[in-house]
């Protein structure tokens, strides 16, 4: 779904959309099982062969005393997207390899999964739109075939053995900008620039991948392209190789990171590259913008460092060792928090407050991943927050409070913002405004209502016990609790779940004096 990220602050009534959902009760979801092993991660090699890997051993069949091959689901298990994800199967690394052609717009390539097995399976499944050509498993020709436009089906000369881990190879082709998937077209093109950005989905369009937040897995993303164009991805370029007329840019990622936080721009960019305050950065802009909007957006991009070390004062260590972004020249309507470099819409270099969003989220929402997509919140609802608490650091006093009581305010009652538990949106309304704004409002009742030294500690201890993995809006409301020591049920009910506008009480975090 394509998010709306321009955002604001409200000068006088908060502008919001319309929508209702309805709402489900105060819950907490386990998070056994789902939240990936980062030991797995960090300890597996990440090898880059085609067609290599771990050998047969590797496949086995079930004996007497092991469970019979099953099936793997179409599914991780998100009510909000079934097909999303799939059962049986925990992806270590991704090293995806394309050649796209400008004129064509064809794109063809492979990726190489390295994944665990976490079921005897005799079948599983994978997130792709693009055409499958080839499969195989640890080495072996594997039996293949698309299910529905989403999911291909694998079937492994030998049925995968839980608890091993084995290289899967697809080799892919296809004209991604044709394809569609839940009646959007993510992956932009024309001529001169491409553009593999979106958000919840993206990855099938150029990868075969396990297309859900909570199996993040670390990459290696490797670009062929006419030489003279640039291509861009997540986290430090590895090698630049030119082979004749071709160039191919190979870029590596070493945190685990959720699959649509994955990322691809490929055309003409003005690139500039330096180290501020011992960090390294990378931020490119496309040469389709005029030059002096290419000048601005790169002004505004030298201070993602600046903005990332005033964000550690409340949220520690910044998670990445290099930041940056990129501004493209398609009008997107959207920022992307990409993980180490996000993605903006062509910048003016008046965007200081997307630029603050989108790098809070490197804390909330890629460090600390969601579980379902039912958690946008802690997604939004923080990166938003974060916005005005930049704004406080940067001297504008009590900006926070005055979004706050500027919001609720300005926005009738009968508002439809209010009617969206963003606790729980639905799917239809991941992306609401409401998501954003009341979110950011709850962040700052919820500052409000426990005070400042429990909340700086809630954040801190949040983000460091989750960091790297995955975690729901149950495990926060507890952890607030537990931090603070107060009974926020009636609170988190307010502010997550009622589809109403919040009463002005003290109870509700307000500053009410008199």
């Amino acid at each position: 779904m394509t998010s709306d990220r321009r955002h604001s602050r409200p000068a006088q009534r908060p502008g919001v959309r319309p929508g209702v959902r309805p709402g489900v009760g105060m819950w907490r979801r386990a998070a056994a099982g789902i939240a990936v092993a980062l030991s797995l991660v960090l300890g597996t090699a990440l090898g880059t062969g085609l067609g290599t890997g771990l050998g047969t051993s590797l496949l086995a069949p079930a004996t007497a005393d092991a469970p019979a091959p099953v099936v793997g689901s179409r599914g991780i298990g998100d009510s909000y997207f079934p097909l999303d994800g799939n059962g049986g199967i925990d992806v270590q690394h991704y090293d995806v390899s394309n050649r796209y052609d400008f004129a064509s717009g064809t794109l063809r390539g492979r990726t190489v999964l390295t994944l665990r097995a976490t079921q005897n399976l005799k079948s599983f499944n994978l997130d792709l739109l693009l055409t499958p050509t080839a499969v195989s498993v640890g080495g072996t020709k594997a039996k293949f075939r698309k299910d529905g436009k989403h999911e291909l089906v694998i079937t492994p000369a030998t049925p995968l053995k839980a608890g091993r881990t084995v290289k899967v190879v697809v080799r892919h082709t296809g004209v991604p900008a044709k394809l569609s998937y839940r009646g959007k077209k993510n992956f932009v093109a024309d001529k001169q620039e491409v553009v593999a950005v979106n958000e919840p989905h993206m990855a099938p369009w150029w990868f075969a991948a396990n297309d859900h937040p909570s199996d993040k897995a670390t990459f290696t993303v490797a670009v062929n392209v006419p030489k003279g164009k640039q291509a861009i991805s997540n986290g430090v370029l590895k090698s630049k190789k030119v082979s004749g007329k071709r160039v191919t840019w190979t870029w590596g990622s070493k945190d685990p990171m959720a699959t649509y936080l994955a990322f691809f721009v490929a055309g003409d960019y003005t690139i500039e590259r330096g180290r501020t305050d011992g960090l390294p950065w990378l931020n490119a802009v496309s040469k389709k913008l005029p030059a002096k909007q290419q000048k601005r957006a790169l002004k505004l991009l030298r201070r993602s460092v600046s903005v990332i070390r005033t964000l550690e004062k409340d949220l520690g260590p910044y998670p990445y060792g290099v930041t940056g972004g990129v501004s493209v020249g398609f009008d997107l309507g959207f920022a992307l928090e990409t993980q180490t470099r996000p993605v903006y819409w062509p910048l003016s270099g008046h965007e200081s407050d997307v630029v603050v969003h989108e790098l809070a989220h490197q804390w909330f929402g890629d460090d600390v991943s969601i579980d379902r997509w039912s958690d946008i919140w802690l997604n939004e609802g923080f990166a938003s927050f974060m916005e005005y608490r930049y704004a406080e650091r940067r001297g504008e006093k009590a900006a926070g409070n005055a979004m706050l009581e500027d919001y609720h305010r300005w926005t009738a009652a009968s508002d439809d913002l209010w009617k969206v538990r963003i606790g729980a949106p639905g799917a239809g309304k991941v992306f609401d405004q409401a998501v954003y704004a009341r979110g950011g409002m709850a962040v700052q009742a919820l500052r409000n209502r426990i005070g400042e030294k429990a909340f700086a500690t809630l954040l801190r201890t949040w983000l460091a016990r989750h960091a790297g993995g995955n975690a729901s809006v149950g495990e926060f409301t507890a952890l607030a609790e537990q931090v603070s020591g107060q009974d926020l049920g009636a609170f988190f009910e307010a502010w997550l779940y009622a589809p109403n506008r919040p009463a002005r009480t003290a109870a509700n975090g307000f500053v009410v004096t008199g």
